[in-house]
């Protein structure tokens, strides 16, 4: 279903119709991982930007999803990439933990936008904001907060997979797949698990059965 909807203006132009001249595009990545930070991107773009083949990032290949962040980099005006680490996640929950990423991403954008569009969140911010059920497969700026999210992201858990290996987080970037929930079983949780989560929080600490013994 996904597939078959179409990435565009329309949001945007929308807000400008209501008065706005700054328009922000927020999305996050990482919200439902096991492992490591939720990310949130804030992007704003010129007026009536095009960018063919531009969608939700997670339906594009890894190749596109690079190359659309690239060319997002380029013709954006702005850009802030935040992330909230486990531990904070742990303690907040992963809604506020992404609200709290999407929150910073968007204060410290220069221009400061005068409309956000978010995917599927509202933000206790005075800002207007327009919150779009599948807005990453929607609106062009919300797609392209979409892609550099997930790039960062991804980039993030393949330099964490060198600290450690035997997650196997380059392949599944801290996700809930057979491969990852084996590593947790036979090794535990390390301190970038998110503990709150129930598969992590199902396997004992590796220090835990030290201090038992």
């Amino acid at each position: 279903m996904l597939r078959t909807l179409v990435c565009g203006n329309k949001y945007e132009k929308a807000a400008r119709l209501q008065g706005a001249t700054v328009i922000a595009g927020v999305d996050e990545v990482g919200r439902g991982a096991l492992f490591g930070p939720v990310v949130a991107a804030a992007v704003i773009l010129p007026i009536d930007t095009r960018i063919r083949g531009l969608r939700d990032s997670k339906q594009l290949l890894r190749e596109d999803r690079e190359r659309l962040a690239g060319v997002v980099k380029k013709k954006a005006i702005a850009i802030v990439i935040e992330e909230i680490d486990a531990e904070t996640i742990d303690r907040v929950n992963i809604y506020q933990a992404t609200r709290l990423a999407m929150t910073a991403a968007v204060t410290k954008l220069s221009p400061a936008p005068d409309h956000l569009l978010i995917d599927a969140m509202k933000l206790d911010l005075t800002c207007p904001q327009t919150s779009i059920i599948y807005g990453d497969s929607l609106s062009i700026s919300i797609a392209a907060a979409s892609v550099v999210a997930k790039v960062y992201r991804d980039g993030r858990m393949r330099e964490l997979d060198h600290e450690y290996p035997q997650y196997g987080l380059a392949s599944h970037k801290g996700y809930s797949t057979p491969e990852h929930l084996a590593a947790l079983e036979k090794h535990g949780p390390c301190p970038l698990h998110r503990r709150s989560f129930r598969p992590v929080a199902q396997t004992s600490l590796p220090w835990d059965e030290q201090l038992s013994s």
